[in-house]
């Protein structure tokens, strides 16, 4: 049965919606009764009352990132890949995460990790990850509302990702909880946050940092060439115990 699904639409694959099997879905390309996905399996389309065809795909973590509603700025899929391609992210491993926004960060992690522990400060921010976590369905993912400047924990942490200003102050409460030989990867839109980082885990091991530029090649009528936009989002730096 299909709780949840990424309906793509067979004729235009721009045309997609994050659903669960309830209620209808009203579309420029008419109305589905989405009821009807709890007899269906992934893999199988769906058509609107007019006769438009979409594919009922199981949604990823990419998926949620275009579709989840958010709350500031989350940090990119190439900079996520990027913390778990450098750290060796299993299902074996335990996160602390921090500076949780809209929870994205939190998902992706949760969806290779063995469980994911984000703090968020703002409340506000908070609540919206935990409605997002619970949208996704992942049950490895606790969101806290709370100062992970005040956190004490009896876990030890195989990874923890920061993604908040108090870069340093973090570094030092969180180095306390890292497991030996695991990592800390921070993320920082600026230059000076990420040489703050680098100084506060001076002391650790394998110490890279990272820009990660983007540049999707799009093709056209006229021709094919990079995108314009822009690929720098910030610094991302990784450093084991």
């Amino acid at each position: 049965m299909v709780e949840h699904a990424l309906l793509v639409s067979v004729a235009n694959a721009e045309r997609q919606f994050l659903v669960r099997s309830e209620g209808e879905l009203h579309t420029d390309a008419g109305v589905i009764n989405l009821e009807i996905l709890r007899a269906l399996e992934y893999g199988s389309t769906i058509t609107t009352h007019l006769g438009t065809e979409f594919k009922v795909l199981k949604p990823r973590a990419p998926d949620y990132f275009r579709h989840l509603k958010r709350t500031g700025a989350p940090m990119m899929p190439k900079d996520i890949g990027t913390i778990v391609a450098h750290t060796g992210l299993n299902n074996n491993d335990i996160v602390l995460d921090a500076g949780t926004g809209s929870g994205i960060m939190a998902i992706f992690l949760g969806s290779v990790a063995e469980h994911v522990t984000s703090y968020e400060i703002n409340s506000d921010f908070a609540r919206r990850a935990a409605q997002n976590v619970r949208c996704v369905g992942l049950t490895n993912i606790d969101i806290v509302e709370g100062d992970v400047l005040e956190m004490t924990s009896e876990t030890e942490f195989d990874l923890v990702t920061l993604d908040l200003y108090e870069i340093v102050e973090a570094i030092g409460v969180v180095k306390e909880y890292l497991a030996p030989g695991g990592f800390i990867a921070t993320f920082s839109p600026f230059y000076e946050q990420a040489f703050e980082a680098r100084r506060a885990l001076a002391r650790f091991t394998q110490i890279k940092t990272f820009e990660v530029i983007e540049r999707e090649i799009q093709f056209g009528k006229r021709g094919t060439r990079p995108a314009t936009r822009v690929g720098h989002t910030g610094f991302v730096t990784i450093a084991r115990a």
